[in-house]
């Protein structure tokens, strides 16, 4: 498989299948949660609400495939692939394993007792776990923290927006649709909604799934491609159609069009790319070279491109950076070809991804469902309650995959289902046993997928060689 050796290619075979399985449960962890809404109201019967969810998990990731992966790779660069990829294949292999493992073990425990935990907390936990045995193994960067603390501050912000917009959606909600207090009373049993509030329900479960799909999809997409990248840094780490030849052209022209308007560390930036360019082009040229020297000068352009680009969407924002609009055009044009070399994923990824995400939504959505549903409140779900939460969970979910940040669905909706039940009575219209435990996963997801990842991590490449 992919020129890997029997005993290589049954390693990698094993990791692929823990991001399969991550990302199956990742579907019926998180996604009970858009389902959760429309059955509790009687908008959907259960069966079709989880058929209809799981192709809009599986449409979403595919949608990621043409608007880009952001978030994919907002999740790759929380590792230090530069150094990983010169690991030992028995310690590549650990790594990979600690990661996925501890966010496996940890999404079902919480879904076993049908606490809703959020799989994007777990997953940065894992990563960030290895990502310090690493450091401790081999000193290097271990963590992209700066990375790390935008993604924290994006988990952390979530549900506080979420239950706050959803309490303000409620006072609009009463404020316009005076006349039909029915939404706001308890369902009768066996009722269904009026067609307007039933086709908002719909349409907002649709939304919360088509997002989850883009954005927690991604997430699993940027796990296989650590592997991919780390088993075969040759064939993954650029863009299958990379052209060094083109990507130097690119380079002259962006440093002509700093020369008219010089910036003198940028100049620095692009002759460290040109060097590295250079390296590798030789490297390529070279039959004899080794194939450690081999790796070395293809992950040094690839890190070589993700600093300048990073570096010149930073400086392409300010206004003062390029007077010259051509010269402006002319670098924002050949900074994204540089993105599209380390940006490509390829299409039996998005797929693979796409459909353990879908199929995991139509499996074990019951448990997390049935708390969203009925263990958060006290009384049942109204139609409004359900409405403004799966909107506000449409809108924080797609809002953030715009901008290439993971957010987690789970603590978004269940903020949000929080805050509609708090906007109706209060406070005390919340079960406080549910909202404990809830909070405490939320506290204790990250250290303990933290060290639990280490853990694991450190353990097994003592005896995977």
């Amino acid at each position: 498989m992919f020129g890997l050796e029997t005993s290589l290619a049954v390693l990698f075979i094993l990791c692929i299948l823990t991001v399969c399985i991550f990302e199956f449960a990742n579907g019926f962890h998180d996604t009970a949660n858009a389902v959760a809404t429309v059955i509790y109201t009687g908008s959907l019967k259960p069966t079709y609400a989880v058929v209809w969810s799981g192709f809009l998990n599986f449409a979403g990731l595919m949608y990621s495939s043409v608007i880009g992966y952001k978030v994919a790779m907002g999740i790759i660069n929380l590792l230090p692939l530069s150094d990983m990829v010169m690991l030992s294949t028995g310690e590549s292999v650990s790594l990979v394993l600690g990661m996925m493992l501890s966010g496996i073990l940890w999404n079902l425990g919480t879904w076993y007792l049908g606490i809703p935990c959020s799989s994007s907390h777990t997953m940065i936990g894992s990563i960030l776990g290895v990502g310090l045995v690493f450091f401790y193994l081999h000193g290097g960067d271990g963590v992209n923290w700066g990375k790390a603390a935008d993604i924290g501050l994006s988990l952390l912000i979530s549900p506080l927006f979420g239950f706050s917009l959803t309490i303000l959606l409620m006072y609009i909600l009463r404020r316009v649709v005076k006349e039909r207090k029915n939404i706001f009373k308890e369902p009768e049993a066996g009722s269904k909604p009026p067609t307007w509030i039933r086709v908002i329900l719909i349409s907002t479960c649709s939304l919360v799934s088509f997002f989850h799909g883009s954005n927690d999809g991604q997430k699993g997409v940027g796990l296989m491609l650590i592997i991919l990248i780390t088993f075969m840094p040759l064939r993954f780490a650029l863009n299958e159609n990379f052209d060094v030849d083109q990507s130097l052209a690119s380079l002259n022209k962006i440093e002509v069009a700093l020369t008219a308007e010089y910036k003198a560390d940028l100049l620095i930036k692009t002759k460290e790319l040109k060097t590295a360019l250079e390296n590798y082009k030789l490297a390529k040229a070279n039959p004899t070279i080794s194939e450690k020297e081999n790796k070395e000068s293809t992950i040094k352009v690839r890190t070589q491109l993700n600093k300048i680009t990073k570096k010149f969407d930073a400086e392409l924002k300010s206004v003062t950076f390029v007077e010259n609009p051509e010269n402006a055009k002319i670098i924002k044009a050949e900074i994204k070809h540089f993105k599209t070399s380390t940006e490509s994923v390829p299409w039996w990824v998005t797929i693979m991804i796409a459909l353990c995400l879908g199929l995991g939504t139509m499996i074990g959505w019951k448990r997390i469902a049935v708390t969203i549903g009925e263990k958060i409140g006290k009384r049942h779900m109204t139609y409004a309650e359900g409405a403004t939460a799966e909107l506000t969970a449409a809108a924080t979910i797609g809002v953030s995959t715009a901008f290439g940040l993971p957010v987690s669905t789970t603590h978004v909706l269940s903020s949000g289902v929080a805050g509609a039940m708090t906007a109706s009575k209060g406070v005390k219209n919340l079960q406080p046993g549910t909202i404990r435990s809830i909070a405490i996963a939320w506290v204790l997801t990250l250290p303990v997928t933290i060290i639990l990842a280490g853990l694991i991590y450190y353990i097994l490449q003592l005896f995977i060689k």
